[in-house]
């Protein structure tokens, strides 16, 4: 698996200094129509973001104007992203700088796999085979693995599913070598499919995110949770609250416990002592048209309590995030409702 600052213009940056690269390039990709009416970023203090020679304000960061109207309990620690389909980015908080992301990662991993073996809504998929060093590893002390046995052939859709939900890495790294080859050429694709979506301070150096190694953004992993959303069968595996293994009566839980909560659809948990507890998660909320449909939500949530425990830190980011969602689920519609005229284009 390893509260709250507030800017001039209630969606600043945050602390310290931000990564033109990362921020500007990335949510240039997000927001490849423009949104918001050109509101930018403003660091509090009027800080100036690195390299940019600004005078606080990140060129070409464009925030939606639902953000405006929203007072939302922002983490006080780490980093933190949130967007909303159609409507924008709702704000950035944080140091926007590479940092340890565990078990995020196999969001990427999940996605690499689906683009090379994509599986149709209620179809199982290839028949893998689990194989002697991924039966050996799910005794690995210290990691979150799953008791798979050598010899024991699963379908593609339920190797998805223990990957996810308990977040087994021995299971992550079966799926890499069955896809690749290898870890390492598996590796290779992850980090040419982050590079392809924009995702420029970003670098993957296993499946599992077990690896310190291992690092990107909140606003890098935004990005990749737009996309993830939109494979039917990767968001349908993240909305699972457990799944279950042949031979084994007790079932396999998810660890994203936020899924309790309405309107919670996904996505993912990671946590360990260098990364602090992380979380991807998607929210729907009624779309503010006056009618029946829903749209989604995004969030990223990184570094919290780092350096203590796998599971204190995976405790304080459920929390904190659980803020952000019920805050979200209360304000958003209602801000959304208001500008429901002026349509934007995020998603």
């Amino acid at each position: 698996m390893s509260v709250h600052q507030k800017s001039e213009l209630g969606v600043g940056v945050g602390r310290g200094r931000v990564s033109r690269r990362g921020v500007v390039g990335v949510v240039g990709a997000l927001l490849a129509v423009g949104v918001g009416g050109g509101v930018v970023a403003v660091l509090p203090g009027g800080a100036s973001p690195a390299g940019t020679g600004t005078g606080g304000v990140v060129p070409g960061l464009r925030l939606s104007d639902a953000a405006a109207g929203l007072d939302l309990p922002w983490p006080v620690e780490g980093q933190t992203a949130v967007a909303v389909a159609g409507a924008g980015v709702l704000g950035l908080r944080g140091t926007q700088r590479p940092v340890p992301i565990a078990s995020v990662t196999k969001v990427m991993t999940a996605r690499v796999v689906l683009r090379d073996h994509p599986l149709a809504v209620g179809e199982d998929g290839p028949v893998i085979t689990v194989d002697e060093q991924a039966a050996a590893e799910a005794t690995a002390p210290g990691e979150s693995t799953a008791p798979v046995r050598a010899g024991q052939r699963l379908s593609l859709r339920k190797l998805l599913e223990v990957m996810l939900l308990p977040s087994a890495n021995n299971v992550a790294r079966l799926l890499a070598r069955w896809d690749a080859g290898s870890q390492e050429a598996f590796v290779a694709r992850m980090n040419a499919e982050a590079a392809r979506l924009g995702m420029a301070d970003t670098t993957y150096t296993g499946a599992s995110g077990v690896e310190e190694s291992t690092v990107s953004t909140a606003v890098d992993q935004l990005v990749l949770a737009r996309e993830a959303m939109k494979d039917p069968v990767l968001r349908a595996t993240v909305a699972l609250r457990s799944t279950t293994l042949p031979g084994r009566d007790e079932p396999l839980r998810n660890t994203n416990t936020l899924l309790g909560r309405p309107g919670v659809v996904g996505l993912k948990t990671g946590s360990g002592t260098a990364a602090g507890g992380n979380l991807m998660w998607a929210l729907e909320v009624p779309d503010g048209r006056g009618g029946q449909g829903r749209r989604l939500v995004y969030g990223v949530v990184l570094g919290q309590h780092a350096r203590t425990t796998p599971a204190e830190g995976l405790r304080a980011v459920l929390e904190s995030s659980g803020q952000l969602v019920e805050a979200l689920r209360q304000k958003l519609p209602g801000v959304l409702d208001a500008l429901a005229g002026e349509q934007r284009e995020w998603a």
